[in-house]
Order: structure tokens, then C-alpha cells, then sequence
């Protein structure tokens, strides 16, 4: 971190007067900078687009519903580093791992009813998120997997599972566990096929994937039960679970498919936002609501963006040396 932590000192009397960094946030990354050297593809799900408001303010109009928020950390990196890359971001909530290979995506944008309708729902289709990918990328960073293994699913099942055994148990695990495996496996298996793909359309880029935050604390009797700014009526021992057998199985299921490719390498954000999960006093990570009336459903707010931010621009720098 001290040698990228360097290089931004370096690099800040070069980038602070470019055309890039001082494009206002509501338009950031909406076209790329003309005077960059680079071009830069973010790609990736809800983790990556932002989505809630927690992680800053949708700045694309007219929205196409994939909620790109002007906090997130491809725009952070943008203002960061925009005299150096041009931002192409097409992450979009909700995406999976096909719908960044090869399968165009239907945006929901803010629309989970009965819980919150979206007025501007139904939104037009978008293209694969691959398709923005070209010979004359650089650097592709792509955080996408959890909607692949299901996992707004299983926050959906696990808190009305939880009210039902009264917080005691693991009803959750005890429903869904026997499918996880099978899940995991989809999951490398389509991230395999996505790297392949995303080599072949862009064969000198350094592909980027980008790994999942802490969301769940390793003392679990942090996260009180029926606390909506957190996970509801999930039990500790669903929580637990979760965090073993689901999340980190998830994030080296990622890890382990970079291996695949040797363009391609992991960005971990696991381990550096340990002690900021949705449970902890200072978190990066938004629980079911945030108060005083925003659903957040388990996203980054603006402080794990910007963490993210940090280890993935040490890693683009790390990319073009």
C-alpha cells in the first residue's frame, strides 16, 4: 500500500489539472476522458454499480435502471485517476455472471415490490456487458458472482426462516445448505468461461476481479436479532453460516478462477474491511434499511466503496507497469 500510496503523490500534480478529474461527479465516467492514455472497463453487479443511496446518487439521465451511483468505486477511481484511464462503466444491479459474459440484462433499478415500486420500471434491455470490451482495453476490473450463487435469494428466505424458528437454530442452513456446493460450482465454472471470454475480446488487457467485502462479522453476537439496520431476523447461527459457507466460499470460488487465466488476478477486499461488516459500529456495508427510511439490502455505502477504490487503483497501477 506504501508504493501505490507513492505513486498517487507522484501522480497528483500530473492528473489534478487533467480534463478527466475535473469533470463534475454527476457526469464522471459517463464518457471517457479524451486525454487518457488508458482505457478502462468497469464491469460487475451491485457491489460494483452502487445502487443505493447510501453509496451516493444515480447521476445518468434518463436512467436505464442499473443504477450507477456517483460514490461507487469506479467513479471514485475515475475522479482519483481520470487523467490516466478513460472509465467505461457498465455494471449494473442485479447482473450475473452471464449477464456480463453473454447475456443481455433486464435493469430493475429500484423496484422490489411490495417492499419499494420504481417509477421509472420497466426499463429496455442492455447489452452483454462484455460487448464494451475491445482489443483496445487496457484494464478490465469486474466484480460480479453473488446474484450467480443466489444470494439476494437467500436474504430474502433466511430472515422469514429466522421469525418463524423465533431466532433460534439454523433454519436457513438446514433449508438451503444442501444446495450451496452446486451453487459454488456454477459460480467458477461461468467465472471460468467469463475470463475466457473477456481475454479473447480484449487479448492484452489485465483483467481485475474484484473479490466481496466483509458483510458478516466473525462474532456474530455483534448482529442483534429483529435489527432491520442489520439482518433482521436472521439467526446468529444462520449468520455464521452464511459467512463460512456461503460468502467466503464465494470469494475464493473467484479467487480461484483467476488462477485460470494469467492475464487475469484477484483483488481481495475481504480482509481489509474485517471489522467494518454490516454488524460493526463503523460499517461499509449498509444492513436490510438504513435510517431513518432507505432500503439498502446488504450493499457498500460510500466508506466500503472507497476502500474499494483503494485496492483496486493499487492494483490498475500495479497493471501498467
Amino acid at each position: 500500500m506504501a508504493r501505490f500510496r507513492a505513486r498517487l503523490a507522484l501522480l497528483g500534480s500530473a492528473t489534478a489539472l487533467a480534463a478527466g478529474a475535473l469533470v463534475p461527479a454527476q457526469f464522471a465516467g459517463a464518457h471517457p476522458a479524451v486525454a487518457a492514455d488508458r482505457q478502462w472497463v468497469a464491469l460487475g453487479d451491485s457491489y460494483t454499480a452502487g445502487v443505493i443511496p447510501a453509496a451516493g446518487d444515480v447521476f445518468e439521465v434518463p436512467r436505464d435502471g442499473c443504477d450507477r451511483t456517483d460514490r461507487s468505486y469506479p467513479q471514485v477511481i475515475d475522479r482519483d485517476l481520470g487523467g490516466l484511464f478513460a472509465l467505461t462503466n457498465v455494471s449494473c444491479g442485479a447482473a450475473t455472471i452471464e449477464n456480463v459474459t453473454d447475456a443481455p440484462q433486464h435493469p430493475i433499478g429500484r423496484h422490489l415490490p411490495p417492499i419499494s415500486e420504481d417509477p421509472d420500471y420497466p426499463f429496455p434491455a442492455v447489452p452483454p456487458q462484455s460487448e464494451t470490451v475491445g482489443p483496445d482495453t487496457d484494464v478490465i476490473t469486474v466484480g460480479v458472482g453473488g446474484n450467480t450463487l443466489g444470494f439476494a435469494g437467500i436474504l430474502m428466505k433466511c430472515p422469514q426462516l429466522g421469525g418463524e424458528s423465533s431466532g433460534k437454530g439454523t433454519p436457513c442452513k438446514d433449508a438451503l445448505g444442501a444446495g450451496i456446493p452446486a451453487r459454488l460450482k456454477k459460480v467458477r465454472q461461468e467465472y471460468d468461461r467469463m475470463l475466457a471470454v473477456l481475454h479473447e475480446r480484449a487479448p492484452h488487457a489485465k483483467i481485475l476481479a474484484v473479490g466481496y467485502p466483509t458483510v458478516i462479522p466473525k462474532d456474530t453476537s455483534k448482529c442483534g436479532f429483529g435489527d432491520l439496520t442489520q439482518f433482521g431476523t436472521i439467526t446468529q447461527g444462520d449468520l455464521a453460516w452464511l459467512r463460512q459457507d456461503v460468502l467466503e466460499p464465494l470469494n475464493k470460488a473467484i479467487d480461484d478462477s483467476t488462477g485460470t487465466q494469467e492475464a487475469a488476478s484477484f483483488v481481495d477486499l475481504y480482509a481489509s474491511s474485517r471489522n467494518h461488516s454490516v454488524c460493526d459500529d463503523s460499517k461499509w456495508v449498509e444492513g436490510f434499511v438504513t435510517l431513518p427510511d432507505q432500503l439498502s439490502f446488504v450493499h457498500p455505502n460510500a466508506l466500503g466503496h472507497r476502500n474499494a477504490a483503494d485496492h483496486v487503483e493499487e492494483a490498475m497501477l500495479n497493471a501498467i507497469d
